[in-house]
């Protein structure tokens, strides 16, 4: 057993000095047995001595987890201006959310969170501004809001409505068919859906995907392999559905599926990894029409975003890694016959239509650009947006004269706004009302160079005036992966991490898709070591700067992300004094063997396919890089039990390994939620805590007592 200094028995002290608890007392680490597995790859043996936990559903491992969960929030509730920091929380949370209308058939529908829900609730009207009525509240589903709406869909004509649901984050889900005319269920619950919405063809029925089910083991994190388009007739049981496409005869690992507005064609999206896809189509205007390949190979990425009539328009980084826009006749759709419509530019294209136009959304240094295009591809106009920000949501149906859009930014809560297509014309649709002063912030974008002299952007948050004393809190955070963009956002909790004086860095590493495939690329497998030396610049950068220090800099990610807070604080434990984890891919060499792991391997690469990335991997792997006698910073490592994405075996053996490895009087424990998953459904309740005890976390270890705290005094 390991020991660890963490908690302060003077608590009246704490609030007196800025440099610390003094008085602490000793604490043991619950003991985690260690087993005999050993790995054979290419040769060369790997223990696993902490296998065992891979196990959720055994009671070894249910008591390893209460005996840490007790640890860690035994500590956390020693923690003074906890509660003050939850209730600033609570605070900040409550305002009322509106999200834009949307409108299916007789009804503009939207989404509304009066403040403190655990659930946002839709709303809807007849007419933009006739009196809205409730239609359906996810807050009704279960009391402690753990059931959490995942994906809605209406039929063309808006009489059917199709919504989805997740217990406990899982990434499973149910589906239920209301009628909107009068909100009765229609025809049995589907179960055992995964990776999926649901397309409507007509009023007959929707398309969705899904995977066989574990039969054994435990479904949180058994293998999910083969995908399944099924589609699936109202009125009959799901066990008649009828496969479209995928399973053992199309072996596909990821199969999205959806209807062309006009109804006339299925399109097909099938893929064994993150990046890169098939494409198809069938005509359903033919009775039994084929299913027809556009594209065959899985090494470029490829969406219909519109057709008219046969002529197809198609998004595609072919020949093109920032994207380009072309079109060709479904009669012979090859990429051999594809014309350009949009050229790819220097900036990364994602499109869009309504109103029968085209929007192309540029991405520029990570923030937002908007092009309206006719359908023949003539530039109409740049939309003015109310800022330097991001926008999203420049699509709607052919037959709408307007849409709504959002923006945001770091100091912009997001907005919605109504856009006049003929005129180029934005108006204020909805704006939050916030307790947030953002004329005392500021946000500026520097460039630094990483470790092989690339330019690294990075966005920086912070109070006007902040003096570069090396003494200011500082929240580091990055993704890094799976050609994701980070761009500028406003962020309800971020709030009062700045108002108590501290500074939000966000920098957009390699991995990510900020400038294109290429970015994406020289993050991936063999060149993944790049996002770490990118992410360990930034705080260099920041350190050297006088933004802050070391013993004042906290670094975090999610998922992808946790990997990467991993990897960084195994490779420059000094960097650092706060790091926080949250839901990491730690263990590099059997990610793989989990869920749908196996098709993270694009960007990672296994421990299966070469000698060369076995030891690639496990040189960086957070697992396997942990050392013994080093001292590593305060760890906070966040996890949930039902997460199904990135198994909590991750965590379990990371942190078991981290203490065990672990010398200093830096605290490391693991903070086990229940109930939830990997992020999406969330309740407000438990995000409000789950953030106050990563801040709380984070300010006690460097020593900060925030103004929240001495005000209280």
């Amino acid at each position: 057993m390991k020991r660890g200094l963490i908690l302060c028995l003077c608590l009246a002290w704490l609030y007196a000095c800025e440099s610390g608890p003094e008085t602490k007392i000793e604490t043991l680490y619950p003991e985690t047995a260690k087993g005999d597995q050993v790995d054979d790859y290419f040769g060369v043996k790997v223990a696993d001595p902490y296998r065992w936990l891979e196990d959720d559903m055994s009671a070894e491992t249910a008591d390893w987890v209460k005996g840490e969960n007790d640890l860690t929030f035994n500590y956390l509730n020693h923690i003074p201006y906890r509660e003050d920091l939850k209730e600033r929380l609570t605070e900040v949370f409550n305002y009322e959310r509106i999200t834009a209308p949307n409108r299916q058939g007789f009804y503009f529908y939207f989404y509304k969170n009066n403040g403190l829900q655990n659930q946002s609730v839709m709303y809807r009207k007849q007419g933009e501004t006739a009196e809205a009525e409730v239609f359906l509240d996810p807050n009704t589903f279960k009391e402690d809001g753990t059931i959490s709406l995942a994906g809605t869909s209406f039929s063309k004509d808006g009489s059917l409505f199709g919504f989805l649901i997740s217990e406990g984050g899982s990434d499973w889900r149910k589906a239920i068919v209301l009628n909107t005319s009068n909100k009765t269920v229609i025809g049995d619950t589907l179960k055992n859906i995964k990776f999926s919405g649901l397309s409507w063809k007509g009023n007959d029925g929707f398309y969705y995907s899904s995977y066989d089910k574990p039969k054994e083991g435990s479904a949180l994190s058994a293998k999910t392999q083969y995908h399944k388009l099924y589609y699936h007739k109202l009125g009959t049981p799901q066990s008649s559905d009828r496969l479209v496409f995928g399973g053992e005869a199309q072996p596909r690992r990821y199969i999205f599926a959806s209807v062309t507005e006009d109804e006339r064609y299925l399109v097909i999206s099938a893929a064994n990894s993150t990046s890169g896809n098939e494409l198809y189509i069938q005509d359903l205007s033919q009775r039994n029409a084929p299913i027809v390949n556009i594209v065959d190979n899985f090494e470029q990425n490829h969406s219909l975003t519109y057709n008219v009539g046969s002529k197809l328009f198609i998004q595609t980084d072919l020949n093109a890694p920032n994207n380009r826009l072309v079109t060709v006749d479904a009669r012979n759709p090859g990429p051999s016959n594809w014309k350009d419509l949009i050229p790819e530019t220097e900036n990364v294209l994602q499109t869009g239509t309504a109103g029968a136009k085209l929007f192309a959304n540029y991405l520029v240094d990570a923030k937002t650009e908007i092009h309206q295009f006719d359908l023949n591809g003539q530039l109409e106009r740049k939309v003015a947006l109310p800022g330097i920000g991001t926008a999203g949501g420049f699509g709607g149906r052919t037959s709408d004269t307007s849409l709504y859009y959002s923006f945001t930014s770091f100091l912009t809560p997001g907005s919605i706004y109504q856009y006049d297509i003929a005129s180029g014309k934005s108006s204020l649709y909805e704006k939050p009302k916030v307790d947030f002063d953002a004329d005392q912030y500021e946000t500026k974008q520097v460039f630094y160079e990483s470790k092989d002299g690339t330019k690294i952007p990075m966005f920086i948050t912070h109070k006007k005036g902040l003096q570069m004393n090396g003494k200011n809190p500082t929240y580091l955070y990055a993704y890094g992966g799976f050609n994701v963009s980070l761009r500028p956002s406003f962020s309800t909790t971020r709030i009062v991490w700045l108002e108590n004086g501290g500074i939000y860095a966000q920098p957009n590493l390699r991995g990510g898709g900020e400038y294109g495939e290429k970015w994406h690329k020289a993050g991936t497998k063999m060149n993944k070591q790049n996002v770490f030396e990118d992410f360990i610049a930034a705080g260099e950068y920041l350190i050297k700067e006088g933004y802050t220090s070391s013993d004042y800099l906290a670094i975090a990610g999610g998922s992808n992300g946790g990997l990467l807070v991993g990897a960084t604080m195994t490779q420059r434990p000094d960097l650092a004094k706060v790091a926080l984890p949250a839901v990491g891919v730690m263990d590099m060499l059997r990610y793989h063997k989990f869920t749908a792991g196996a098709g993270w391997a694009y960007d990672y690469g296994t421990s299966e396919d070469s000698k060369e990335m076995f030891e690639y991997l496990r040189t960086y792997s957070p697992v396997h890089a942990l050392k013994p006698g080093v001292k590593y910073p305060a760890t906070l490592v966040t996890t949930a039990d039902h997460d199904d994405r990135v198994v909590p075996a991750h965590s379990f053996k990371f942190a078991a390994t981290l203490q065990e490895y672990h010398t200093g009087d830096n605290p490391v424990l693991i903070r086990i939620e229940t109930d939830a998953g990997h992020g999406a459904g969330t309740p407000v309740s438990k995000t409000i805590e789950q953030i106050a005890d990563s801040y709380a976390f984070a300010w006690y270890n460097m020593g900060v007592i925030p103004p929240l705290a001495k005000k209280k005094q």
